[in-house]
């Protein structure tokens, strides 16, 4: 790839985008989303083939879901892009705006970042949603994906593209796929040292690939986390409630970065708690169990230091009993990955301290973690979970993808 030549083309791409209204852009968004429903037929042939590369090289099930394509997916990936083509533009939205004392008027206003590449793993959705985001905000993108899905990429960027040429005003060149090679990643160490062409790098996967970026990026980036989620069930939690949440946060999509990893559980509610989960779970889930939780368990594992802060992206689940909030606390920020967290308490007073005390981008009061989700957020598609404390935080949408500058208008003013 000559990193050069095409983010040199996404720069001018960016450039003449970040000059078009809304209703420019929402119209080059529906043609998109009208190519997609259309062309879903050639979509789904093209990720059969990754399907059936995947489960040749023996990749789990659970990951080959996030691989999958069907029609039902399909209707969810053109429904987020209608959602977002129906968000207001945040493109030179007034922040802030003010007179000075010698009478300059002074504006902040959202502009977009410019040149934006994403990196990410296995899940084809991502390619719209990374897209559309970037569009609607006035940026051009580059789209990194995994070889186990490139298939599937290369179609719907061929759609997408052909979409875009067919309609007036409409940025093509605006969306660039690497071509990806098995076991070649000198792809992703050009776009890592793009200083001067790409304005931000996205990192979306597993635990490896966010830090290969992070630990190697020269140009700036938004980290998101690997999913390492906790359901902590306090000694006042409704159990009942608990085993429904755990239910959903575990076996739901165990392969997604939202789904829980560990459930921990309050001593004072273990021997009532932990069979009634198990009988939840009905041999559905793999359960790592610490000394203190194993004896009121009938068929887990004894766990091993491995197993807490792992994330097993599988139907596995590690077990941990605490002797008070305050120790579940400290468990689960030594161990997580600042993604999600959940209590199931009645106690007000509890729940405030878990709120307070956690450090994670979410975190939920009897509920599943499961809603960590830009369209569960209302932001329809969402580019990742940022775990990061700096410029943004949790379910990335629209405005993750601007920044702000300042227009200053005077009269001839001096200083």
């Amino acid at each position: 790839m000559d990193i050069k030549k095409v983010c040199e083309g996404l720069r001018a791409s960016s450039q003449k985008l970040a000059m078009q209204n809304a209703c420019e852009k929402n119209a080059a968004l529906c043609a998109v989303a009208d190519a997609l429903d259309k062309n879903r037929a050639s979509i789904i042939a093209a990720n059969d083939v990754d399907v059936k590369n995947a489960r040749a090289a023996g990749i789990s099930e659970s990951v080959i879901d996030r691989l999958m394509l069907n029609d039902k997916r399909i209707d969810g990936i053109v429904a987020s892009l209608r959602e977002v083509i129906a968000q207001t533009d945040p493109v030179g939205e007034e922040v802030a705006g003010w007179m000075t004392p010698n009478g300059m008027s002074i504006r902040q206003v959202r502009v977009p970042l410019g040149v934006v590449a994403i990196i990410y793993e296995n899940r084809p959705n991502v390619t719209v949603d990374a897209f559309s985001l970037a569009y609607k905000s006035g940026n051009a993108i580059l789209l990194r994906g995994s070889y186990s899905s490139y298939n599937s990429n290369k179609e719907i960027v061929r759609v997408i593209k052909g979409a875009l040429s067919g309609v007036a005003g409409g940025l093509p060149e605006s969306i660039e796929l690497v071509e990806v090679r098995e076991h070649d990643h000198s792809d992703v160490d050009q776009i890592l040292n793009a200083v001067g062409l790409i304005d931000v790098c996205l990192p979306r996967g597993g635990k490896k690939l966010i830090q290969n970026v992070v630990q190697n990026a020269r140009v700036p980036v938004i980290e998101t986390g690997s999913g390492v989620c906790h359901l902590y069930v306090d000694s006042e939690g409704d159990l009942d409630m608990a085993c429904r949440v755990a239910e959903n946060a575990k076996i739901q999509r165990p392969s997604v970065c939202n789904a829980i990893e560990c459930i921990v559980v309050h001593n004072k509610i273990a021997a009532d708690f932990l069979p009634k989960l198990e009988a939840t779970f009905a041999g559905r889930v793999k359960l790592h169990a610490d000394e203190r939780a194993i004896k009121y368990l009938k068929d887990a594992v004894p766990a091993t230091e491995a197993d807490f802060g792992n994330e097993y992206l599988d139907y596995e689940c590690c077990v941990k009993v605490v002797d008070s909030i305050e120790e579940a606390i400290s468990y689960i920020n030594a161990h997580n990955t600042k993604h999600s967290e959940s209590i199931i308490s009645e106690s007000r007073a509890n729940t405030r301290l878990f709120q307070a005390m956690i450090d994670a981008s979410c975190v939920y009061v009897n509920a599943s973690t499961r809603f960590t989700d830009g369209g569960e957020f209302g932001f329809g598609a969402e580019l990742g979970i940022s775990t990061q404390k700096l410029h943004v935080r949790g379910p990335m949408g629209i405005k993750v993808l601007t920044t702000t500058k300042y227009l200053i208008d005077g009269e001839g003013q001096i200083r």
